[in-house]
């Protein structure tokens, strides 16, 4: 059972979650919790402040937080208990003193030491809710994370060992279980083979989930959100966005990429390589199913279970004369992005040119320069992918034709049709994203 930042963001919250894990005791539950909403961005940000030479205003910036977490101790617990949280707390704070005066005098590699102070939220987070369960009654028990996933030193986006993590992960969760405890982690926080403590990335918290039920072969996998399932829609836009009952691993996979934020994509292959189901539900309505993510899924009767979209999207178009019947152009392409470790999310060709989309620009200066010796360069910014997704998708006959007479006087940018079963993708400028997605959602919904 993995609780995002908004199912323990204050001590109500704490308290649902407590009850929710009382409810399937019975089962055994394991617990991965992210961080406290809003932590991991403050402990972000006060690396920032240290980085630029003020770890003393750094830390001043923390203690907000801590002061949340020091009102959840005090509303639910007693007062031993209490009194041993805020020992901890008060240990944590020093630490993270140390770690931003270190970060200030760069003392030690700064990617480390952001892993370092980030893992805080999680590591606190985890400790609350064992607490916060064993308050009510319940046999808990905090595990530190970073003992059972093991990474490579990729600091900030760090790759699980599998073999390693799912020996560490049985040896250490089965001890717990087989005793009747319920295991309590922080998700997204791991360490290296040298003990470092590493991230898996931002959204990391799930894959943490994933990566300790496919260990144990867990019965199910369940992310606990503020949304009951994955939606038709994104419900900002669409007021009457309803949940998906079923959706199979690709599907799921797909809108977890293109913006649906439920799922992190990298959550799902775990699941995916033991077959496991993956549920998601809401952590304020406990009793909806929500949805369930199976290796396969039902045909929608309308073909479309769901529609994603990304904004903040640009798009490049790359010319040349030189690509018309010549091998090695893709290859040479493609050697640029990742030489700048930026991901393409999708890409259209023709004989002479190539569009692509990029939805992280940091590099892009760079790729483009290098891009250059290539052919012609043309950027597009500020606009949006939209991705239309369903099982046998593909295979419809008249249902590209209905999505786009639906959206027929709005411009297209770029298209990618039939690289996947059940994905239809689409460009449009971003201040169109609104009105595409509502015309969408009320012809096929």
């Amino acid at each position: 059972m993995k609780f995002g930042g908004t199912s323990v963001k204050d001590a109500e919250a704490f308290s649902r979650v407590a009850g929710i894990v009382s409810n399937q005791k019975d089962d055994i539950p394991i617990v991965v919790t992210s961080a406290m909403a809003k932590v991991t961005d403050a402990l972000l940000d006060a690396f920032e402040i240290a980085k630029n030479g003020n770890s003393g205003d750094a830390f001043s910036s923390l203690e907000e937080h801590f002061e949340r977490h020091k009102a959840v101790a005090e509303e639910l617990f007693d007062k031993p208990r209490q009194t041993a949280f805020l020992a901890e707390l008060d240990l944590a704070k020093e630490e993270l003193s140390g770690l931003l005066l270190r970060v200030e005098r760069r003392s030690l590699p700064l990617q480390m030491l952001k892993d370092a102070i980030v893992s805080y939220g999680e590591q606190l987070a985890s400790r609350l809710l064992a607490e916060v369960c064993k308050a009510k009654g319940l046999n808990a028990r905090q595990v530190d994370s970073r003992r059972v996933i093991v990474t490579d030193d990729e600091y900030g986006s760090a790759k699980p060992i599998w073999d390693e993590t799912e020996k560490f992960i049985q040896l250490e969760l089965n001890t717990l279980l087989e005793a009747n405890e319920i295991p309590i982690m922080g998700g997204f926080i791991a360490s290296n083979r040298s003990g470092e403590t590493t991230t898996l990335g931002r959204g990391g918290s799930d894959y943490s989930a994933a990566l300790v039920g496919a260990a144990l072969r867990a019965k199910e996998i369940q992310i606990w959100t503020d949304v009951t399932g994955v939606l038709t829609c994104d419900p900002r836009i669409c007021s009457d966005a309803r949940t998906i009952d079923v959706l199979s691993y690709d599907e799921a996979a797909e809108l977890a990429y293109f913006g649906a934020k439920v799922l992190h994509p990298k959550t799902i292959q775990p699941a995916v390589d033991y077959e496991i189901p993956v549920r998601v539900c809401n952590s304020h309505q406990p009793a909806e199913r929500g949805t369930m993510v199976l290796a396969e899924s039902e045909i929608a009767p309308n073909r479309i279970k769901s529609i994603a979209h990304k904004t903040g999207i640009t798009i490049l178009r790359i010319s040349s004369a030189r690509m018309l019947g010549s091998y090695g152009f893709m290859s040479a392409l493609f050697q640029v992005f990742d030489r700048f470790r930026t991901v393409i999310d999708v890409i259209s060709t023709s004989e002479v040119s190539v569009a692509l989309t990029l939805d992280n620009t940091d590099s892009l200066d760079k790729v483009v320069k290098e891009l250059e010796r290539l052919g012609d360069i043309e950027i597009e910014h500020e606009n949006a992918v939209i991705c239309v997704v369903g099982e046998g998708l593909r295979a419809s006959s008249g249902l590209a034709s209905k999505i786009f007479s639906t959206i027929e006087d709005i411009n297209i940018s770029l298209i990618s049709h039939g690289a996947s079963s059940v994905n239809l993708t689409f460009v449009v400028k971003e201040e169109k994203v609104g009105e595409v997605i509502k015309r969408l959602h009320e012809s096929f919904f």
